[in-house]
């Protein structure tokens, strides 16, 4: 077998215990794959599957394309891999839903946790939503085996929680659609959030607005307000304006139209 190619520069392993306990060389490994996934992500997201090449992939890298097919041997075995690497750092984030946790703790943590890969990960999100757009052909068999289970498993923690009364009831799968398309919508749609907002950038102030605004709403919206009342300012600096509060209705007048006042 080849000789594993020298760390490329720049690529960032995991520091969890399980990846301390791999020798050097799998972990150069590991670090040289993660790097080149990164480097996919960037180009399948500009590109798509279709127009991207392995060759600019490499360069993206900075490494040579032999490198690339070193450890991906075709262009679909190294898209399958950010496909996979993005679900699977989804999915990771759901283990906040537990039976013996605090709801409002657990979505809180869950949703906070979404908004931040779709700040660090924007664009893998980018690819995983050109994929179901594409009809999610290189990931039907993972979206209807092991997100389908996980989703059964959560959704069940949920329930549990409603019957309970720990929590209004809900839906709990669309209640997971709702929070995978309120974050991911700041890393698909960014440029439609910047443009609304008149922000050139969505980092600082304008991010933790939104990460607040979308974790009330979360919350609220599972009877789970009280944690949710402080998160959301009435004014976030660089953006529009959010009421604290609704605004009275218009006061109502006496006689005149003979139309029915029930709603």
């Amino acid at each position: 077998m080849a000789a594993e190619p020298a760390q490329i520069a720049g690529a960032a392993p995991r520091r969890s215990a399980a990846a301390l306990a791999v020798p050097p060389a799998g972990r150069i490994r590991q670090a040289n794959e993660a790097g080149i996934v990164r480097a996919a992500e960037a180009v399948f997201a500009r590109d798509g599957f279709r127009g991207a090449s392995m060759a600019e992939i490499a360069a993206q890298a900075g490494v040579a394309k032999a490198n690339i097919h070193y450890y991906f041997r075709t262009k679909q075995q190294l898209y399958r891999a950010v496909l996979e690497g993005m679900l699977h750092d989804w999915l990771a984030e759901t283990d906040s839903i537990r039976a013996d946790a605090d709801p409002a703790q657990a979505l809180d943590a869950y949703v906070r946790a979404k908004m931040a890969l779709a700040q660090t990960r924007p664009e893998a999100s980018r690819v995983f939503a050109g994929e179901m757009l594409r009809g999610a052909p290189e990931m039907q068999d993972i979206l209807r085996g092991e997100l389908r289970e996980l989703v059964a498993r959560k959704s069940a923690v949920i329930e549990g929680w409603i019957a309970q009364g720990r929590m209004a009831p809900v839906d709990p799968p669309h209640l997971f659609f709702t929070i995978w398309a309120a974050t991911q919508t700041y890393a698909d749609f960014a440029p439609q959030v910047r443009a609304v907002l008149g922000a050139r950038s969505l980092r600082g102030a304008p991010w933790q607005r939104a990460t607040e605004h979308v974790v009330s709403l979360v919350l609220r919206g599972c009877g789970l307000g009280a944690l949710a009342a402080g998160t959301a300012p009435s004014r976030a600096a660089g953006g529009l304006r959010t009421p604290a509060a609704p605004h009275p209705s218009p006061p109502r007048k006496r006689g005149g139209s003979k139309t029915s006042r029930r709603v």
